[in-house]
């Protein structure tokens, strides 16, 4: 230990009353004491140790009295095993406070007698700077806590706007490549009457309820294996078989069609307002990409969504038109009904075909 006391203190025959302390050891920083083997009664004690640990009372002459927190049991033990004990304890100088490490250990006076030797270092400076650096690791810990939430909420987000597999590529590159699918089914939805709600009702609970719709429609998307792609006021697109490739993309996806209508017909029966939907499903090549640098969103294009679209407007409220392709992949699963041919804007004349249901074992 830094500071031990002297090599002619330690032989000096402790048991000798006359023996005085050496002006060397009143002069250390360092607290030195020696004690009976025995009795633990103090034969020698110099001026630092005097201060650290005041002789009061009865117990003046007693080590354990004078040392607080000195484990006497667990000290006798390592002693007898020919180890040191330490212990930290608090001292009181004024207005300061010291932290002070004591150390026990066996020696023998110059006459080969046992005796205890006791030194006392003051480690307010260590004790300083481990409080510090165990303040700043907690500091970091707290703030790296922080980071991770707020990450976690920024990926949470993200993938609000856009499906993980181009996430993970913004995130590990800072951008994105436009990419080509070669079938997916989309679809589109709309509400029949929102121009006229928006404007007679009050925009609060209006938007409370809008929201508790979409939510319940993204939970029908993904429980079908879709994906949301974003909302517009009160249009709703979802798509099938991107960005992984799913050969049972437009079953899924009509589906998910007949969910969300059974959704809001069941939610009508008990609700104040009903709300009645549109809905387009096509099928066919479309471009995903993100657009916009600073507000981005990610978005696709191309003729399936174009003909979701124009399905969705032509529909009638609670109504699902899909295209003819749509309708051939799902005929054997579903209930179809054609409305005959129409015109299509940017299309020319389509036959349109109403998704009424799933057909159901033993019809």
């Amino acid at each position: 230990m830094a500071g031990a006391v002297p090599a002619e203190a330690a032989v000096a025959p402790a048991s000798d009353p006359a023996w005085t302390c050496p002006p060397i050891l009143d002069s250390l920083g360092t607290a030195v004491a020696i004690a009976d083997p025995h009795t633990w009664a103090l034969r020698f004690e110099n001026a630092r140790f005097r201060e650290w640990f005041p002789a009061t009372g009865n117990g003046a002459g007693d080590l354990c009295a004078r040392v607080p927190g000195l484990d006497a049991a667990r000290a006798r033990e390592r002693l007898e095993k020919g180890r040191p004990y330490r212990s930290e304890t608090e001292v009181r100088l004024g207005p300061r406070t010291l932290s002070v490490q004591v150390e026990l250990q066996r020696a023998k006076d110059e006459r080969g007698e046992l005796m205890i030797l006791v030194e006392g270092q003051n480690i307010s400076k260590q004790k300083e700077t481990e409080y510090m650096l165990d303040s700043y690791s907690r500091l970091t810990e707290r703030q790296n806590r922080e980071l991770e939430k707020e990450k976690e909420r920024v990926e949470k987000l993200l993938l609000n706007i856009m499906p993980r597999s181009v996430y993970e590529e913004l995130k590990d590159s800072g951008t994105t490549t436009p990419q080509t699918f070669q079938d997916v089914s989309v679809l589109m939805l709309d509400f029949a009457g929102f121009t006229d709600m928006a404007i007679s009702r009050d925009p609060g609970a209006l938007i409370a309820e809008l929201n508790d719709v979409f939510t319940s429609f993204d939970r029908i998307v993904e429980h079908f294996h879709c994906e949301r792609i974003k909302t517009i006021g009160d249009a709703y697109m979802a798509v099938a078989g991107m960005p992984e490739p799913d050969p049972e993309h437009t079953l899924h996806l009509a589906r998910a069609a007949l969910r969300m209508r059974r959704f809001l017909e069941r939610r009508n029966e008990s609700a104040a307002h009903r709300w009645r939907c549109r809905i387009g499903l096509g099928s066919g090549p479309v471009i995903g990409s993100i657009v916009g640098i600073q507000k981005f969103v990610y978005d696709i294009f191309g003729p399936a969504v174009n003909m979701a679209s124009r399905l969705e407007t032509l529909a009638e409220p609670m109504q699902i038109l899909v295209t003819p392709e749509v309708a051939r992949r799902l005929r054997s699963d579903f209930v179809l009904r054609s409305l005959g041919e129409i015109d299509i804007k940017g299309f020319g004349v389509q036959e349109r075909f109403s998704l009424e249901d799933e057909v159901r074992e033993g019809s």
